[in-house]
């Protein structure tokens, strides 16, 4: 019977630490290609991340500014004659004989106003009038008397020369007393309200039974009359292109209610003088309205055609960089890294500008470019295949 000590006694497996130690073996190598694997994902989602932030640009070629360019500006269309009427006695509208749209000739009737005070005035200045004649006439024959009997001696020549003064004075007084009644009669005539020249009334500011009342700040033209056969189109040109007007030159304007239909209008005059507040050149055209398509206060587009200056190119306006060093634009080197250029603009033609210095035809001018776009940055051009494929390679290295 064995002993207890053999009994307690263990023997392990001969091969059983052989095992062990393979098995330690392979879980080290699971760990290591688990690290490894790790490690390259990250590598890859660093390039990834690298590839994003480079920032997509598109880039435009160059191009010569051409013999001419169009330049548009808003014009403001009035009348040729346009005349507010007012009223220069005071009064109620007894009637009005012209509405808004009606045509109107020179001189005619366009309302009427009941004044019965200046009415009154003018009846006592003609009584005045004529009372100032009975005077004259007694003075007169006064002084033919007084004369008589100076000429015989009867009198003294201080009373007769008192006499002539006195008829003197009623002449004198008899002059005020018809140009009194000469003034009211001019007033009277402003009763009747006339057109001042052939036109249209564009405006009606009262009606019958409204008090007139002249001289007060708050005062309304009653009528307004334009007259629409001839217009004037006032355009502000910019002093880049006051040196380009000249009278006589034409220029094409749309107007919103017309699409499509373009108009020719003639330069007549300009202000000759560049305001001072917004540095502008008044300019005045000219058009013939016979067919009354046209209408005063009309907004319409005026197209000139400018000629461009040599050497110059163009550049859309969306490719404009605004920076503390002046006005720039992005180019994008053969490196694909953004070159900042430094620009001097010639005209400015609305949708584009005119660059006279700072570029050239080769340059690749990013369009659109973001606020973040700075001096070196690395790029990618949109649409290039190649260009995209070295830069995958720069950002990996």
């Amino acid at each position: 019977m064995p002993d207890q000590a053999q009994i307690l006694h263990y023997t392990p497996p001969k091969r059983l630490k052989a095992i062990g130690t393979v098995a330690l073996c392979i879980a080290a190598v699971i760990v290591a290609l688990g690290l490894l694997d790790r490690v390259r994902a990250n590598q890859n989602l660093a390039h990834w991340t690298d590839r994003q932030a480079i920032p997509t640009v598109s880039v435009i070629s160059l191009s010569d500014a051409g013999r001419s360019n169009a330049l548009v500006l808003p014009g403001d269309v009035q009348a040729f004659d346009r005349a507010p009427v007012y009223s220069r006695v005071t009064g109620y509208l007894a009637k009005w004989y012209t509405d808004i749209g009606t045509v109107v000739k020179s001189g005619q009737k366009m309302a009427e106003i009941d004044i019965p005070d200046l009415d009154q005035q003018l009846a006592q200045a003609k009584a005045n009038l004529n009372l100032a004649i009975a005077n004259e006439n007694l003075a007169a024959i006064t002084a033919k008397r007084w004369r008589a009997l100076l000429a015989e001696n009867a009198i003294a020549p201080q009373a007769t020369d008192e006499k002539v003064g006195a008829w003197q004075a009623d002449i004198a007084a008899t002059a005020a007393a018809r140009a009194a009644v000469a003034q009211l009669d001019a007033d009277e005539s402003f009763k009747t309200i006339t057109a001042p020249f052939d036109g249209v009334v564009t405006s009606r500011s009262t009606d019958i039974g409204a008090l007139i009342t002249v001289g007060v700040p708050t005062e309304v033209p009653l009528f307004t009359v334009s007259d629409e056969h001839s217009l004037r189109i006032y355009v502000h040109v910019p002093q880049n292109y006051s040196s380009l007007v000249r009278p006589g030159m034409t220029a094409t304007f749309t107007v919103p209610q017309y699409p499509g239909r373009r108009f020719t209008a003639t330069l007549a005059t300009t202000a000759d003088a560049v305001d001072a507040l917004s540095g502008t050149l008044l300019c005045q055209f000219q058009i013939d309205n016979a067919d009354h398509a046209l209408k005063p206060g009309d907004y319409a587009q005026v197209q000139f055609d400018v000629p461009s200056r040599a050497n110059t190119l163009l550049v859309p306006a969306s490719a404009l960089i605004f920076r503390d060093g002046g006005m720039s634009v992005a180019t994008v080197g053969q490196d694909s890294r953004i070159i900042m250029k430094r620009i001097t603009i010639g005209r400015d033609l609305g949708n584009s500008v005119e660059v006279s210095t700072g570029l050239s035809r080769d340059d690749r001018v990013v369009n659109n470019p973001p606020d973040s776009l700075e001096q070196g940055n690395l790029v990618r051009i949109a649409g290039n295949q190649a260009i995209q494929k070295r830069l995958r390679v720069a950002a990996r290295d």
